[in-house]
């Protein structure tokens, strides 16, 4: 029998590590490619960046459904009794790095700042979320700052890009 206090595997740590950054990047891209969506179709009122709000949570907990689902599938062995409850909770970074969005919306729905516009701080702290990701996946594989930081800027600008491709795109 395994020792619970024993060191987290490296192949844990990894998937754990893997899991994480993957859940935030897809978060953050979804949020902001939603956001350029729903505002190019005209919703830039207080009422409608409530309704925003709402269909990006729904997004963020289907989207980590549909992730966990597919990790569960994609297991051809024998499942364990529990083990896709695991994979369902396993996507929590991906809900975790929409919820500000989903607050910021919701903020702007709640007049607590204006609501035209919000598509802006939005685009911004998603960008900010991928360079922090970059920046921290780039320290966990070992590298310097200099690469780090470069790679978290690259991070954001490829971000960047797919938010300005999806929102041309529709």
């Amino acid at each position: 029998m395994a020792d619970p206090t024993a060191a987290v595997p490296e192949g844990a740590a990894h998937d754990a590590r893997s899991l994480l950054l993957f859940g935030g990047v897809y978060g953050a891209v979804v949020a902001s490619a939603m956001v350029a969506a729903l505002t190019f179709h005209g919703h830039d009122s207080a009422a409608s960046r409530r309704y925003d709000a709402a269909w990006l949570l729904v997004t963020a907990f289907a989207s980590a459904l549909a992730h966990g689902y597919a990790h569960y599938i994609a297991d051809r062995g024998p499942h364990r009794r529990g083990q896709v409850l695991r994979a369902l909770a396993a996507e929590w970074p991906l809900v975790a790095a929409m919820l500000p969005t989903v607050l910021l919306l919701a903020g702007a729905g709640w007049r607590w700042w204006p609501a035209d516009g919000v598509e802006y701080p939005a685009f911004a702290l998603n960008v900010a979320l991928l360079f922090a990701l970059g920046l921290l996946s780039a320290r966990w594989a070992g590298r310097r700052w200099t690469i780090a930081l470069a790679t978290g800027a690259g991070d954001a600008l490829l971000g960047l890009f797919v938010v300005v491709a999806n929102a041309i795109i529709k």
